[in-house]
């Protein structure tokens, strides 16, 4: 008869096995290191080339002094006027090479502190603990990336100069070779601190966001985690938070990147980013600190919603591997 006790046999080989249905906890595979920063960089990449176009406006019209353009539809038609359609890509090499290194070093940063602090694998984690996860990601990114992040606001900024001080660079390689050599290697770094601030605020707008409205939306609404539906709200949902958040501190940055020593005296424009601010606030208002907002959120919204629904694509993609 099964399980009958025979001599000399244990007492555990005489039982039947347990059932491994009732016991077995699921458990999500700790995806290697290198496939957070690859499919971060490459989802990235996909979004930041669909919506150049917005970006270049929104630092066009962050750069704007008081007398400026300032509709998103008059400021575009001014850059198609001037410089024809190819000038809204101006600076794309820049913008490719900032995503891969930002992006994928704060999307592979932010899984490798996302495991160190889950409990169990594959288990969420409370919002406090996303938010300091995309703010310590995101600060990393940033300082990895601020190189490839000058080149391009320069790039970006060149059309808006008079013709004898522009830069005319040939490309992101270009770039960053003349500033090194004609202003030294730290010129790479500069405005890092706004470069900081801003991406410790976007990471925490866009990925925590999204963690958290991804749970949300399978929790209480009962959504498939891997539908596509799913994907598209939670990065809707981010791509606002992380516009509205972002905003002032991407007019600093943007500003501090671009700037030129003062013709008469030889010294910058701002000292850092608290001078920046007083500066703008003074001479063109409070409001100033918002200029860009609708170029902003009309490049940011889309970027996001591409990036993370590639991003669930390369991931699926990868899993195999």
């Amino acid at each position: 008869m099964q399980g009958a006790f025979i001599p000399g046999q244990s007492t555990d080989d005489a039982l039947p096995a347990p059932q491994d249905q009732d016991t077995t906890t699921i458990v999500v595979p700790v995806m290697p290191k290198w496939k957070g920063f690859f499919q971060g960089a490459c989802a990235a990449m996909v979004g930041s080339a669909v919506t150049h176009p917005m970006d270049l406006m929104k630092v066009r019209m962050q750069l704007g002094g008081a007398g400026a353009q300032h509709g998103l539809l008059s400021a575009t038609a001014g850059v198609i006027r001037t410089e024809g359609a190819s000038g809204l890509y101006k600076g794309l090499s820049g913008s490719l090479l900032r995503q891969f290194l930002y992006s994928g070093t704060r999307f592979g940063v932010y899984d490798i502190i996302r495991e160190k602090l889950q409990t169990e694998p594959g288990t969420g984690l409370p919002l406090h603990l996303k938010v300091a996860n995309g703010l310590v990601s995101g600060a990393v990114g940033a300082v990895v990336g601020n190189p490839a992040d000058v080149a391009l606001v320069r790039m970006q900024a060149d059309g808006r100069l008079p013709a004898a001080e522009r830069r005319n660079y040939k490309g992101v390689v270009d770039s960053l070779g003349r500033i090194a050599k004609e202003e030294g290697v730290s010129t790479w770094w500069r405005g890092c601190n706004s470069t900081v601030a801003r991406a410790m605020i976007v990471t925490a707008g866009q990925l925590a966001t999204y963690d958290q409205a991804k749970e949300a939306i399978v929790s209480y609404a009962g959504s498939d985690p891997k539908h596509v539906s799913t994907h598209l709200s939670a990065s809707i949902v981010a791509g606002i938070v992380a516009s509205v958040v972002s905003n002032p501190v991407d007019v600093v940055k943007t500003r501090l990147m671009n700037m030129q020593p003062d013709p008469a005296t030889g010294q910058p424009m701002y000292r850092g980013p608290l001078d920046c601010i007083a500066k703008t606030v003074r001479s063109e208002g409070v409001l100033a600190l918002q200029k860009g907002l609708g170029a902003t959120m009309t490049r940011q919204c889309p970027y996001v919603v591409i990036m993370f629904l590639c991003q669930e694509r390369i991931k699926d993609l990868l899993t195999p591997l």
